[in-house]
């Protein structure tokens, strides 16, 4: 007994506990999740059912048809194991008196799933068919499998394999199955091999397993029957279609169909938008007119596509070739043609070719043209061209072009077989050629006078040759040339390329001593060569010219002379012969000009340039002055040159002391770096004076006592030798020498005071009066008289001038003053 209560207890115990941890069910006022196929003790107490009360009695349960719950204690529970697939819930009317009332509750029990199910197939869904072409991925069918099992949990989640293939061929793996929804596809190999006539129907072994395929799961095993069918997804027949139908549009004008599964079509390619449709029946449309010249064929793309939009199979090419129509007329590339023909062409000589261009379809006969000649401007002469008919090839028809118009303008037609035509004009040059000769119009011309003085550039006389070629062109163009007499290319040819006309120039001056007469032979020739024909004695011709004497001025054959003279020679001396000649050999007489201080002389008809009186360097180092020729029968005519004549130095100068230096005096005892600084000048040059030495006097006494030291060539310092020397006016005798050889030397004997000095430098001791120097008193008194003198002088102007003009008498006081002031 002690041991049944033990596993009531138990019982009621884990029934309080799948309470808590099942699902409950909704909807009721308890809810209560009971495992399926429980195979324990019963009976099975579920849970304690909180809403009924411990005094409760007359307790009643609707809804339990089977007899399987009961109660007690408060605790309900069942009888038997309950089974989720023939019952997932029951709802329980719990009925009872309380406090003397009757009272309900609803108590609702759920049933949980165990995965106690094995999946099965749907025998229906293991038969299908797939389709030559189809992609690999695209499902061809679906197998269906189920499972009793709870749908909200892993027990009736189902997994597809592929197991196997049978048979083999031509690959052992043609075929895949998703393992979600259980749709069967081609694989790469599958799609790129399958083959009905190697094998028309395979079969595929495949499992399914629930709990989503784990371990543990429960599997069942199919076979699924798969046909291999053909298809009528293929390529279209190309279709041929004539351009600029009439319509009504559209046009059906070809079909595709996809035997297999429910499928939408599309269709791809360079073509306009709405050129062409598709319907959902495979029939493909055009909706507007073809141009063949616009687009000659098309290649349409046809896709096949799954209604989610996934392509089922690689599309199929359809090719649409547009027929040509004759609507185009022939065209030229240009409206207007150049082209030239030259005058001696000869009959049947082709001058050009036009062709015209047909956009229509160039395999067909719309595109055969034919050329006419229907106008030619000028009108006559007739039949000078012809085109041809088929090549459009345009000649020479007349014999020959001489004599023609300068141009043509002609019209071509270009028409096709159904006449649809063009035009073009042709503008035809006739090119002169060089069939002319240039003439003359005389066979001399001249004579011509020219005086010999004419100046460089002036014309002659102008000639021209005529040409019957036309005007302009290269072969109506002449070229002249001197063939003989213009050896010395005195003369020069000046054409005028508009007139031809050209102008013999002279180029040199002429010398009527030298050439008196001159004759020239002038030829005429084109620049082009003559095709017919040669030149004759008519395109030659010869001038004469006679150049006239003029007495011409004399020449001087130099127009710069320089001359060389040393300073100091003697007067008369021919320093320089102007040598002159004169053109018509007559005397020359020469002047000087610009010899203002008659330094120079020149023989009036020698030429010979002589000094008058000797020449000073250092008084003017250079004359320039002018000869002037002149013609000794006319006065007027001359010439003149520059003569500059360079006086070169001689040392005959010699230095001396420059400056005062009575002022200045030495310090005692010697003051260091204190001097007196002597200058020279040497009037001569730099070769005879540019250096100046100077040196004491060969006395023992002077060379102790003093000292020279050269700053620069005409410098130097004159100090104290030794540290003291009493206080005194010594005379200091030295030599200045110039640097020639032999030199000229100047003795001095320089008076110095010596004197002892402050700290300033000054010297505190008066000097000495040098003898023969004036003093202070004597330049005073000087000065003095020389003022006394000059106020004597003009007293005495003042005193005449008063007499000359004796006073005004209207003049103001105003006048008299500036007089007062001066006086």
């Amino acid at each position: 007994m002690a041991a049944q209560h033990i596993l009531l207890m138990f019982l009621r115990a884990l029934t309080l506990w799948m309470f808590h941890v099942f699902m409950p069910c909704s909807g009721a006022n308890v809810k209560i999740g009971i495992p399926e196929n429980y195979d324990g003790i019963f009976p099975w107490y579920l849970s304690k059912l909180p809403s009924l009360t411990t005094n409760y009695s007359e307790l009643l349960i609707r809804g339990d048809d089977e007899g399987i719950f009961g109660v007690d204690a408060a605790f309900l529970y069942a009888l038997k194991p309950l089974d989720r697939e023939k019952q997932p819930s029951y709802s329980l009317q719990m009925l009872y008196r309380a406090a003397g009332q009757r009272q309900s509750f609803t108590v609702e029990v759920c049933v949980i799933d165990k995965n106690d199910n094995v999946p099965t197939f749907s025998g229906v869904s293991m038969r299908g068919s797939v389709q030559l072409g189809l992609l690999k991925g695209i499902p061809f069918m679906r197998v269906e499998a189920s499972d009793r099992d709870d749908r909200n949990t892993a027990h009736a989640e189902l997994r597809f394999l592929m197991m196997d293939q049978t048979p083999r061929i031509p690959a052992a793996h043609m075929f895949s199955i998703d393992s979600v929804h259980g749709e069967v596809s081609l694989t790469e190999d599958g799609a790129s091999t399958l083959d009905p006539e190697m094998c028309g129907r395979y079969k595929l072994l495949v499992m399914v397993k629930d709990m989503a395929g784990k371990a543990n799961a429960f599997f069942s095993t199919g076979t699924v029957t798969v046909e291999v069918t053909g298809n009528t997804w293929a390529s279209p027949d190309p279709v041929r279609l004539q351009e600029n139908l009439p319509g009504p549009y559209p046009i059906p004008i070809s079909q595709v169909k996809w035997s297999g599964s429910q499928a939408e079509y599309s269709l791809e390619g360079e073509f306009p938008e709405m050129l062409f449709t598709i319907s959902m029946d495979g029939v493909i449309y055009l909706n507007a007119p073809l141009d063949r010249e616009t687009q000659d064929q098309f290649q349409i793309s046809i896709v096949v596509e799954r209604p989610d939009g996934r392509e089922i199979a690689k599309p199929v090419e359809l090719r649409v070739m547009v027929g040509d129509a004759n609507d185009n007329r022939p065209t030229f590339p240009q409206a207007q043609y150049h082209t030239v023909v030259k005058e001696l062409a000869h009959r049947g000589t082709e001058i050009l070719t036009v062709q015209a261009a047909d956009n229509d379809d160039p395999k067909t006969d719309n595109v055969r043209i034919f050329y006419r000649l229907v106008v030619q401007i000028p009108e006559t002469p007739r039949a000078l061209f012809r085109v041809d008919r088929d090549s459009g090839v345009i000649s020479v028809q007349a014999d020959s072009m001489e004599g023609t118009a300068p141009q043509y303008t002609l019209t071509i037609t270009a028409e096709d077989a159904k006449g649809l035509n063009s035009s073009c004009t042709v503008v035809v040059t006739v090119q002169d050629e060089n069939n002319n000769a240039p003439v003359f119009s005389q066979h001399e011309y001249g004579p011509y006078h020219i005086p010999e003085d004419a100046v460089v550039g002036t014309t002659v006389t102008a000639v021209v040759a005529g040409d019957a070629d036309v005007r302009g062109g290269d072969s109506w163009q002449v070229n002249y040339r001197l063939e003989s007499g213009n050896e010395e290319d005195v003369f020069t040819l000046a054409v005028d390329r508009h007139t031809n006309e050209v102008s013999l120039v002279l180029s040199k001056v002429l010398d009527f001593e030298r050439e008196s007469e001159y004759i020239l032979v002038l030829s005429a020739r084109n620049p082009v060569a003559l095709v017919r024909g040669r030149y004759g004695p008519a395109s030659t011709a010869t001038v004469s010219i006679y150049v006239d004497d003029v007495n011409e001025g004399p020449i001087l054959s130099q127009s710069h002379y320089e001359v060389t003279v040393r300073e100091g020679e003697e007067p008369g001396r021919v320093i320089a012969t102007i040598r002159g000649h004169d053109p018509d050999s007559h005397p020359i007489r020469y002047s000087l000009r610009g010899d203002t201080k008659r330094y120079f002389s020149i023989g009036k008809y020698s030429g010979e340039l002589k000094t008058v009186q000797a020449l000073d360097r250092e008084e003017n180092s250079t004359y320039t002055m002018e000869v002037i020729a002149v013609d000794g029968r006319n006065a007027n005519l001359s010439a003149s040159t520059l003569v500059t004549v360079h006086i070169l130095d001689v040392n005959d100068n010699s230095p001396v002391l420059v400056g005062d230096y009575s002022w200045k005096y030495l310090c005692t005892p010697r003051w260091e770096e204190q001097a007196l600084v002597l200058a020279s000048r040497d009037s001569d040059g730099p070769l005879h004076g540019g250096r100046l030495n100077f040196s004491l006097r060969s006395d023992a006494t002077v060379r102790r006592n003093w000292k020279l030291t050269p700053i620069n060539d005409t410098h130097t310092n004159l100090s104290l030798n030794i540290p003291y020397l009493a206080p005194e006016v010594y005379t200091v005798p030295f030599t200045i020498s110039d640097s020639s050889s032999p030199p000229r030397s100047t003795f001095i004997n320089l008076p110095v005071t010596v004197c002892p000095c402050n700290i300033r430098g000054n010297c505190k001791m008066a000097a000495k009066q040098l003898q023969g120097m004036p003093t202070i008193q004597s330049a005073v008194g000087i000065l003095l008289g020389t003022f006394a003198f000059i106020g004597i002088i003009l007293v005495v102007i003042f005193v005449r001038l008063s007499y000359q003009n004796p006073k005004q008498p209207r003049k103001t006081s105003q006048e008299r003053i500036p007089l007062n002031i001066s006086l």
